[in-house]
């Protein structure tokens, strides 16, 4: 168990529900407002990127205002790339989250380089003098810690060692972790988060084995990162995040909609409210797969219910590929003409059939450099035809090329007004007017069909 400010967060203590502040970190009143309205909604906490020390310090402005309107959920401060900034958070925030990734590596390039086991090992000490420091601090500060791995971000030296695998995702994590527990610092949360749902859980099954295996027991958040928005975003999360859930993992979650925040809470409920019943529904239908078909007899109150019971229930028995087929039964009139296309998505979501186009677009946050839902429905308007193609929408380069590694174009923000475009893992066009941006990607996929 790991206590977030007043928090408790594992053990017997419910699953707690999080979200992400999309607006500029040092825009003080946005922040304050959003915070709100995800708090009014049901978060239980809420998280800001900090990219540099003007930011992590405005933190201490946020809350404070916060607490003035008796708002006293924890705030929780995203650090990439420097870890100067964590240090600085840790004085004001209740957790800082910090990504194994790009917390002393530099951002990854893709390349492979070449470690003996003695370049390696001063790499692993360079990590270990700098992050004691920043234990250090927090232990002081009575403040929390979030060790968070993103798919996307690993970094070149995990890449080289352990390649891209869940192998890899897990010592990224458990590098970090064995130093925790060695300085005896224990509210800490982990998380191991990817766009892919097969990668995510098979990685967070891996991480709980391995941390089982260590005599380690820190709680674990769950989410699937770059999950989208509208019904592909939600079913691609309750697939993931409800995969785990059934099998009784995970102690807070976040659903990740590239929408407004507060519209991720009321998800994120229904989904924790339904996990006894898609438990049993898995079991029962574990024991009665027929000629490779899940048959799934469901009803539900509304739709988007309806929808998240189907993807959790699913969730795990796709993602292992005890079937290849799904057939969803109900007794509600007006959903029945749905239920096919509805198990097409979840096929999708489970990365076993390609009925659409497939994006993988972020939430955003303080750091995204364009208007992303604007942006997604324009790119989705002009490539929806395109079955089978993926397309990656990121709002900074965070997470941006390494998640979309999985797809076969991106479109991510690389400056104020300025759009980079990808194949693949590499970058095409750099630095584009955002106002050209979307015509220039269109241009590219076009360009490669002919």
């Amino acid at each position: 168990m790991a206590h977030v400010g007043k928090l408790a967060i594992g053990g017997n203590n419910p699953i707690r529900i999080q979200s992400m502040a999309t607006v500029d970190t040092n825009n003080t009143e946005g922040c304050v407002q959003q915070a709100k309205r995800i708090i009014d909604a049901g978060g239980e906490l809420v998280r800001f990127t900090t990219q540099g020390t003007r930011e992590a310090q405005n933190m201490k402005m946020i809350s404070l205002c916060l607490k003035e309107q008796g708002y006293d959920q924890p705030l929780v401060a995203d650090v990439h790339f420097n870890a100067n900034v964590a240090d600085v958070a840790a004085h004001f925030c209740e957790k800082v989250r910090i990504n194994p990734g790009n917390y002393i590596d530099p951002a990854r390039t893709f390349k492979h380089l070449e470690y003996t086991d003695e370049e390696y090992a001063a790499e692993l000490k360079r990590l270990d003098e700098r992050l004691v420091t920043f234990i250090n601090i927090c232990k002081q500060q009575h403040t929390a810690v979030r060790i968070g791995v993103n798919h996307g971000s690993l970094s070149d030296r995990i890449m080289s060692r352990f390649g891209d695998t869940p192998a890899g995702i897990v010592e990224s994590c458990m590098e970090f972790l064995r130093i925790f527990r060695r300085e005896q610092f224990d509210d800490v949360v982990i998380s191991i988060k990817a766009s892919n749902t097969v990668v995510m859980v098979q990685s967070v099954r891996l991480l709980v084995e391995q941390m089982d295996a260590e005599d380690m027991h820190y709680p674990l958040h769950l989410g699937v990162t770059e999950a989208g928005e509208g019904e592909d975003g939600r079913i691609k999360s309750a697939v993931g995040i409800g995969a785990l859930l059934t099998e009784g993992i995970g102690d807070t979650i976040r659903v990740s909609l590239s929408e407004e925040p507060e519209c991720e809470i009321p998800v994120a409920r229904k989904i924790v409210d339904s996990i006894d019943e898609c438990t049993a529904l898995r079991e029962k239908m574990a024991h009665s797969i027929d000629n490779d078909t899940i048959t799934l007899p469901l009803d539900a109150a509304d739709w988007e219910t309806f929808q998240l019971k189907a993807a959790m229930a699913t969730g795990a028995l796709l993602i292992d590929r005890k079937a290849h087929n799904l057939i969803i039964e109900t007794s509600n009139q007006d959903y029945q003409d749905k239920t096919e296309s509805l198990a097409d998505a979840i096929l999708q979501a489970a990365r076993i059939k390609f009925t659409k186009t497939e994006y993988i677009s972020c939430p955003g946050c303080g750091r995204t450099l364009y208007n992303l839902q604007e942006t997604i429905a324009r790119i989705k308007a002009a490539t929806s035809h395109l079955v089978g193609l993926k397309i990656g929408i990121m709002g900074c380069i965070v997470n941006g090329p390494g998640e979309m590694a999985d797809a076969d174009y991106g479109y991510v923000g690389a400056g104020r007004g300025k759009i980079s475009l990808y194949r693949g893992k590499e970058c095409v066009e750099k630095n584009i007017p955002e106002a050209e941006a979307v015509e220039r990607l269109l241009e590219l996929i076009n360009k490669d069909k002919l």
